[in-house]
This record gives C-alpha cells, structure tokens and sequence, in this order.
C-alpha cells in the first residue's frame, strides 16, 4: 500500500481555520484548538443572532413611533389598534422612518387615525 502524507492538507486547513480567527484574543487566534474552538462557537452566535438582531430591529421601530406619538395624545398601542380600524397597511419600519425623518408626514396620518 502507499504511504499517505498529509502534510499539505493539515497545513490548508489549518491555514483556513487561522485566516478566520485574526483578531481574536490571546492562543484564539494562534493556536489551531483553541481556533477552532472559537469558531464553533462564534458560528453557533452567529447564527441565533440573525433572528435576535430581527426581533432588536421591530423594538427599535416600535419606540421610535411610541417617541413620535408623545406629542400626541395617542398611546402606540392605540395607534396601531386605530391603524388597523381605518384600514391603513403601513409596516412599523416604514412608520417608524416617517416619524423619524418627516414629522409632519407622520402627524397627517396620525391626524387621518383618529
């Protein structure tokens, strides 16, 4: 049988495995155990923080239009329950934009609410 020699193959992968790694913090970003270690773990974050980041973004929006509302006197909750009442179909990030960057766009459709 011939003899098998690994040594290009160990040294890509941990060659891919380091270039991920610059960066990091003390034998994470040196040391191939410990580099992969972070990885792991950094992926698995990555990944549930897609949906965190989504769930982050719809509180954000909703403060930004319950801070808008404060000059008025609905509260956010009315203001959506009467959105919905008057059939106006505008998502929380495009109010929330409105509110943010055109007040006055925003009060003619809080006018048109209640």
């Amino acid at each position: 049988m011939v003899r098998v020699k690994k040594g290009v193959n160990a040294n890509k992968t941990r060659k891919n495995i380091l270039s991920r790694v610059k960066g990091y913090n003390f034998g994470r970003s040196t040391k191939e155990r410990q580099a992969y270690e972070a990885i792991v773990h950094a992926d698995s974050y990555r990944f549930a923080h897609r949906r965190t980041k989504k769930r982050d973004m719809r509180a954000l929006w909703n403060t930004k239009i319950s801070a808008a509302l404060m000059e008025t006197s609905l509260s956010y909750s009315k203001f959506i329950g009467a959105l919905k009442k008057a059939n106006i179909s505008i998502n929380r990030k495009v109010l929330a934009e409105v509110a943010e960057h055109r007040p006055e766009n925003f009060k003619k459709i809080v006018e048109k609410v209640s």
